[in-house]
């Protein structure tokens, strides 16, 4: 069984382990595997890439518990004429990258640049990559599911009812049953894209090209994507922008010099190659490496202790304010950090708040992903302390009531579920965080789809109590 952990805060000695990995062939499995946890009071946990940050995808601390690790359920058919690809969940978005381009050198798909991460998980959070701007989320273009209920039945779009569809496209997919297959629509790319990484240091005005940058990131023309990862290098401060623009360097050259001239960007810089060549070039592999090492599930260099936090920006963050997180880079916790500036704007802001239950739309500049890695388990509680102090330094730069976070970057200390009776107002504490208002009609069709709870976790979508039993048992 190939069952890759990729964060080692969930494989260590004390960590709870399942009674039973159960690795489904066929529907009939997930739904057997359902029907039985229900008869043995098990919890279950559903695993498609393994990627979920605080490890609820494969561990249940205080309850027995089952996991479905979708990893075999891995078709994918791509329609190439209709524009469609039906994937099922265990499929690796590196696999899907491959497939779509096995079909055609002009359609894609916007989804992450990690290539091992399962689109289970990857869609039913949001899911966003490189081309964000240009066409939006993954899941803004999920078109229809198979999902399997708490009753076991399995659904389409039609059978589900539009309600669930849409809770099951950003509102987190294991609150509401298992999603075995999605269909989505696929996207036009232009036969030749540009990439370029351009590293500046504290010397080279990092900062004053960070900040810069703050003021056109979401405004720039929506097939360029900009994000900026910033990092300790040599006991000195370090920015890399890593684009993708979809298009020849001929038409990008000009827009960066009329949009972000700070940065300095050349010809040389810049490097054209086709869709499928820039997904393997950001899944981290040189270009003498073959493309099918999309297809390998293992492969990932996101493996480790780490712990990571996010945040959304809707106005500039002061220089200063730079320099005071430089400072936290500068201990011994911040040697092994990173902090990733992710543009919004584009398609982003075309797209209502309520559209599906990702709500991070217009208004935002940037999303920052922190992240804090390190090597051996009896280190965790202080690198855990450091970003979490980090996190406390940067609250007045980032948006408030609520502080919003995203799904797919899963962080409990923005709040939890009780084991026991969780009340509405407790749940709404990570909730509206996440979900801003979404989360009350994500609420609702929790109610009304399993009513007593059968699909949860830490930070599960929970039935409101007037249809639920006031203590959730098994």
């Amino acid at each position: 069984l190939n069952f890759t952990i990729q964060n080692f805060r969930f494989s260590t000695a004390n960590t709870p382990k399942p009674q039973v990995i159960i690795t489904p062939l066929h529907v009939s499995h997930v739904q057997a595997a359902i029907k039985c946890s229900q008869k043995h009071g098990l919890q279950i946990r559903i695993r498609s890439g393994g990627h979920d940050f605080e490890g609820l995808s494969y561990v249940s601390d205080h309850v027995p518990f089952v996991i479905i690790d979708l990893i075999k359920l891995s078709e994918i058919n791509v329609d190439a004429e209709e524009k469609t690809a039906w994937v099922q969940a265990g499929a690796t978005l590196g696999q899907l990258y491959y497939r779509i381009a096995e079909g055609s050198k002009n359609l894609g798909f916007p989804a992450g640049s990690c290539h091992t991460v399962g689109v289970g998980g990857h869609f039913s959070g949001g899911g966003y990559g490189f081309m964000m701007r240009k066409f939006g989320l993954a899941a803004d273009h999920v078109v229809d599911a198979h999902l399997v209920d708490a009753e076991g039945r399995l659904l389409d779009r039609k059978s589900m009812g539009e309600d669930l569809f849409w809770a099951i496209r950003g509102g987190g997919g294991a609150s509401f049953g298992v999603v075995v297959a999605w269909k989505v629509r696929l996207v036009t790319v232009p036969s030749t894209v540009t990439l370029f990484t351009v590293i500046r240091t504290m010397k080279q005005n990092a900062t004053k090209i960070v900040h810069e940058w703050q003021y056109i990131a979401n405004k720039l023309h929506e097939g360029l994507f900009i994000d900026v990862v910033l990092i300790r290098a040599n006991s000195t401060m370090v920015a890399a922008f890593t684009s993708l623009f979809l298009g020849g360097i001929d038409r990008l050259l000009p827009l960066m010099q009329e949009s972000f001239p700070e940065l300095g960007l050349k010809k040389e810089d810049c490097t054209e190659m086709s869709w499928i060549e820039s997904a393997h070039t950001l899944a981290g592999f040189q270009k003498e490496e073959p493309l099918h090492f999309l297809l390998d599930r293992n492969s990932s260099s996101s493996k480790g202790f780490f712990k990571a936090k996010s945040d959304y920006v809707k106005q500039p963050i002061p220089e200063s304010a730079f320099e005071g997180i430089y400072d936290r880079f500068a201990e011994e916790e911040g040697q092994s950090a990173v902090i990733a500036l992710i543009p919004y704007g584009g398609k982003m802001n075309e797209i209502s708040e309520s559209e599906i239950p990702f709500p991070h739309r217009a208004g935002n500049i940037y999303k920052i992903l922190y992240l804090v890695a390190w090597g051996e388990d009896g280190a965790s509680q202080r690198y855990i302390n450091w970003i979490r102090k980090l996190y406390g330094y940067t609250t007045p730069y980032v948006s408030n009531n609520p502080r919003e976070a995203y799904l797919n970057y899963r962080d409990l200390d923005i709040g939890t579920n009780n084991h026991g009776y969780t009340s509405y107002k407790q749940a709404s504490i990570w909730g509206k965080k996440y979900f801003k208002n979404n989360f009350d009609r994500l609420v609702h069709v929790k109610t009304t789809v399993d009513p007593h709870n059968f699909f949860r976790n830490e930070q599960s979508i929970l039935p409101l109590p007037s249809r639920a039993p006031k203590k959730i048992g098994a």
